[in-house]
């Protein structure tokens, strides 16, 4: 809370260059929005890569770790005026940001009324903040998990607040081995997304204990430090933000292997979907998928937007949404 609430002013402030990692490149319907998202929201902004998924119209989303709302803020024009977007985030100040250009935003879009709140609360307890159990198509994060000492009830609650077939989609910040506690109780290390990052493989181990299906890998991209006392604290660790896609599926979804065609209708991709770093679906192509990607996309926002039949999947193609 007090570094991002007083240390941190805007994103220059930042001491190394672990949030501002880039994903992939932006939709021209994203970048759109995103130039209308006031000035004062972007410069508070502290997150390590846009966390945007495909497929927005009219869902719910929950944006953990909110921040000073730019996210939000472009959620709220993709997923229109009958869609909902709700930040959590436990600096006083930034949801005071936030807030503060609420009225802006709904004029600047042409909503007739708010679809963007902003509530100040911890991500392992979203029941304290109010939000009732299956009450969101989409939890996203973007550089946040990491701040948060216990990373499974974050999980946990993030698929508790998910409806059947939802998705965490989120980035954040992986170690390539456990950190020690010299790193770990380092204040700056701490607040600058390193010193809590998970070991990459205990996302899995998490991720499954708390219910979600195997973690699909969308991007991964690795982290330049650029501060010598900083680097030499962390030795021989490295770092990398990635993105990861978590489903809900339920069970009577799983089934087994399938062929599946993308219609292309979702906004800005209606040629290409690159889902994860497995499987990219071209419109009208036929494409085998195991009974993970098969179930996913048969019980997700996606099934609308895909021809699904059983068959056996390919030896060939790949097998999961493996690391």
């Amino acid at each position: 809370q007090d570094y991002y609430g007083k240390e941190l002013q805007k994103s220059e402030d930042l001491k190394t260059n672990a949030c501002v990692t880039l994903a992939r490149p932006l939709p021209k319907a994203v970048r759109d929005a995103l130039e209308r998202v006031h000035e004062e929201v972007v410069a508070r902004y502290y997150g390590c890569g846009l966390v945007i998924p495909e497929c927005l119209a009219s869902c719910r989303i929950l944006d953990l770790g909110s921040g000073s709302g730019r996210d939000c803020y472009l959620l709220s024009q993709l997923v229109g005026e009958q869609g909902h977007i709700t930040g959590i985030d436990l600096t006083e100040g930034q949801v005071e940001v936030a807030k503060k250009h609420i009225a802006y935003h709904m004029d600047k879009f042409g909503y007739r009324k708010p679809n963007v709140e902003f509530l100040q609360g911890y991500m392992e307890k979203l029941g304290d903040a109010g939000l009732a159990d299956e009450s969101y198509d989409i939890v996203i994060s973007n550089c946040v998990i990491n701040l948060a000492p216990d990373k499974r009830a974050v999980l946990r609650e993030a698929y508790r607040v998910l409806k059947p077939g939802g998705e965490m989609y989120f980035s954040d910040v992986y170690a390539s081995q456990d950190l020690s506690e010299t790193i770990r109780k380092h204040r700056v290390l701490w607040g600058e997304c390193l010193a809590g990052a998970l070991y990459w493989r205990d996302l899995y181990s998490i991720a499954e204990e708390v219910g979600f299906r195997p973690p699909c890998l969308v991007t991964a991209n690795p982290i330049t430090i650029c501060n010598k006392e900083l680097e030499d604290i962390v030795g021989d660790c490295r770092f990398v933000s990635a993105t990861f896609r978590l489903f809900k599926v339920p069970s009577s979804s799983r089934a087994g292997p399938g062929q599946v065609i993308y219609n292309g209708g979702i906004m800005g991709h209606e040629q290409e979907l690159v889902f994860d770093a497995n499987f990219t679906f071209k419109e009208g192509e036929v494409v085998d998928v195991d009974a993970e990607m098969a179930a996913i996309l048969r019980s997700s926002r996606f099934a609308k937007e895909f021809l699904i039949r059983a068959g056996e999947a390919d030896a060939a193609a790949p097998q999961g949404c493996s690391c």
